[in-house]
């Protein structure tokens, strides 16, 4: 099964809350659909304990009028950021992964990863950094957007200590809970926009 969220900062966002589940099983079909309508089936017969997750017309006619444009709008996101490579290549900001392991990213960046076999949509465009709270810092003062999405790992949020792990037990988790911070990457981003956060974030480099 997969699951797909239309909120409506992602990709593909509708009006509000919302979302689909996919799968090839009809079992978890027929089950995913009682589940979604109160686990009803039939009408008034209650076989499962479900919810009210039933995505309402407004929200489905939002996505159909968006979804013909999706595409277009993923290969502007990859446009995007591919600019954005460029540009930090320029400046000479982008590093290595292997820095990571050295402990020292203090004079760059790390930029996404896209394997050649993969096609990224680049919802957020994560950069790693070293010091994040001062480039963050540095970015807002001078109005340009970013964002920390994630700021802890799932094993170091309260609502799961009962499983008993602690801070190391997940090492890359917990560096990119620590280091990476999103930049715009929206479809309608102007390519100067782009030239400006790139050029405020070397900036902070060369300070």
């Amino acid at each position: 099964m997969g699951c797909l969220s239309f909120f409506p900062t992602k990709n593909l966002g509708g009006f509000g809350d919302g979302g689909m589940v996919i799968t090839g099983d009809a079992e978890y079909a027929d089950i995913t659909r009682q589940l979604r309508n109160h686990g009803m089936e039939p009408k008034y017969f209650h076989p499962r304990i479900g919810g009210n997750f039933r995505l309402d017309a407004l929200q489905a006619a939002v996505l159909n009028v968006k979804l013909p444009h999706l595409n277009s709008w993923h290969e502007q996101r990859r446009v995007n950021a591919d600019l954005y490579r460029k540009l930090f290549a320029e400046k000479d900001l982008v590093r290595e992964i292997d820095c990571l392991e050295q402990g020292d990213l203090s004079n760059g960046i790390i930029l996404p990863v896209e394997k050649a076999n993969n096609y990224h949509i680049y919802n957020q465009f994560v950069i790693y950094t070293q010091d994040r709270k001062a480039l963050m810092q540095h970015m807002q003062a001078n109005n340009v957007g970013c964002e920390i999405y994630y700021p802890l790992s799932l094993h170091e949020q309260e609502c799961f200590r009962l499983l008993g792990y602690k801070k190391g037990d997940f090492p890359n988790s917990e560096r990119a809970a620590a280091m990476s911070l999103a930049l715009p990457i929206f479809p309608d981003l102007a390519p100067e926009q782009i030239a400006r956060a790139v050029e405020v974030i070397a900036e902070f480099f060369a300070s």
